[in-house]
């Protein structure tokens, strides 16, 4: 498959796919984060169209109980996982898999039951898998270009704004997407007050979360509410947007104006435009809370899951400020080039990953370090989300997985953000080799300066 572009694998899988649904039954099985569920919805307009019958699973990780617990004589779609568990499809006899997945990949063991449109395949092109499956879709019927915008939450939700190319640039087309350059905090559709409060990426100190902060700030930003109301971000004038930026950057140590201003999506959704980060926001929220379903039903701009995603936001966001606060409180393990932070059951399990991120955003820490967040998913199992600062670094898949061989379980992600799962009586030993495989990596770079 290497010697193929993506636009011919799109084609030749698309029209594998539309054969093996005659006479057999399929089940769909999707990650639970924005770019999984803006898959799968994106999936469901698909085979709505084409009437086919389906199962919908959404899950939080791919694990070798799920596999097998799949019925082996219906066509499985993988969407946004999958890429790391070909052993396990190879030894569950499923007669026949379709993977949509953009993580890193083992190339050689590709079972021959399995057909996979993935970019780690060909010329790695920087693209979410809620990308992939719309462009999957466009191949199999051109009027699912309705769910355009679908895709660009995807990408939103999968931070690969910053990677647009001509994949991206022609689904942001097809969507009719409004582009513009502006402030890095959402949603910019919003009152600049309420946005700053609920801050998380960029962390403000002294102001996410204390709103006594935020009135502060913005009267060092000269800006003040007009009939008792401030402007929403996006109707700031140019001097009041470089004032704010001036500000937040005096807050944030390490941060530069740069880092602040980009790119911002603004989308159609429910007849009105709204920011593509709030709307990616929510479908997380939902999930994350463990109400996938709700998510699917706001993609598909249901108004009764409208409401309740509004709602499980709402919590999501309160508890995600909570959670910053008790991670910066925590004791962490610090090595060099990384931190070990072990919440254990101080934050919720399906919020380490987002904080994590968030850690890795935040300027704390010098780029290239890697933080490893762990918490407890009440299950006898541990979250473990790994996230390098500044994209930079050890590769993080790689580091999670030779330390893994030592347990039970799988590695999914990328180079500078993977994640798995360890059983809760692992949890010391898991520390201990982790730290082991980062000290061995800087024996080695000393080794290497030396020779």
């Amino acid at each position: 498959m290497k010697n193929y572009k993506l636009e011919e694998v799109l084609e030749k899988v698309a029209d594998s796919f539309l054969g093996s649904l005659t006479g057999n039954n399929l089940e769909v099985v999707s990650h639970f984060d924005t770019d999984g569920i803006t898959s799968a919805a994106i999936m469901t307009r698909a085979l709505k169209r084409l009437d086919k019958k389906f199962s919908l699973r959404i899950v939080k990780s791919l694990n070798k109980e799920i596999i097998e617990s799949l019925d082996k004589k219906k066509v499985v779609l993988f969407m946004d996982l999958a890429s790391g568990s070909l052993k396990e499809i190879k030894k569950s006899g499923i007669k026949k898999v379709f993977i949509i997945d953009h993580h890193e990949i083992d190339s050689e063991n590709i079972p021959e039951n399995v057909e996979i449109i993935n970019p780690e395949l060909t010329k790695k092109e920087k693209i979410s898998s809620a990308g992939l499956t719309y462009l999957f879709c466009k191949k199999i019927d051109e009027r699912n270009k309705d769910s355009a915008k679908l895709a660009i939450l995807g990408m939103v939700g999968d931070t690969l704004e910053k990677e647009i190319d001509r994949l991206n640039n022609s689904i942001l087309d097809d969507g009719n997407i409004l582009r513009k350059r502006g402030l890095l905090i959402y949603p910019s559709t919003r009152p600049l007050n309420r946005v700053l409060e609920f801050s998380s990426n960029p962390f403000i100190p002294g102001v996410t979360g204390n709103m006594e902060g935020v009135i502060d700030l913005l009267r060092e930003s000269g800006i003040a509410p007009e009939k008792g109301k401030y402007k929403n971000l996006i109707d700031l004038t140019e001097e009041e947007m470089k004032n704010l930026v001036t500000s937040i950057v005096l807050k944030t140590p390490g941060k530069k104006d740069k880092d602040l201003i980009g790119d911002l999506f603004l989308v159609n959704f429910f007849g009105k435009l709204e920011d593509a980060r709030e709307i990616s926001a929510k479908i997380n929220a939902c999930s994350r809370e463990g109400k996938p379903e709700i998510a699917l039903g706001f993609c598909l701009e249901n108004f009764n899951s409208k409401k309740k995603a509004e709602s499980i936001h709402t919590k999501y966001r309160q508890e995600l400020v909570l959670g910053i606060k008790r991670v910066n409180e925590q004791k962490k393990v610090v090595g060099k080039g990384y931190v070990i932070i072990n919440t254990k059951d101080k934050v919720k399990d399906t919020m380490i990953g987002t904080i994590s991120s968030i850690l890795a955003n935040s300027k704390t820490y010098e780029n290239g370090t890697a933080i490893i967040g762990m918490s407890y998913d009440g299950q006898n199992k541990i979250k473990v989300s790994g996230r390098n600062v500044g994209k930079t670094g050890r590769n993080l898949r790689e580091m999670l997985s030779n330390v893994m061989e030592s347990f039970e379980g799988e590695v999914g992600g990328h180079h500078s953000a993977a994640g798995c799962m360890i059983g809760l009586e692992d949890e010391e030993e898991f520390i201990e080799k982790v730290k082991n495989q980062f000290e061995l990596e800087v024996i080695k770079i000393a080794n290497l300066s030396s020779n």
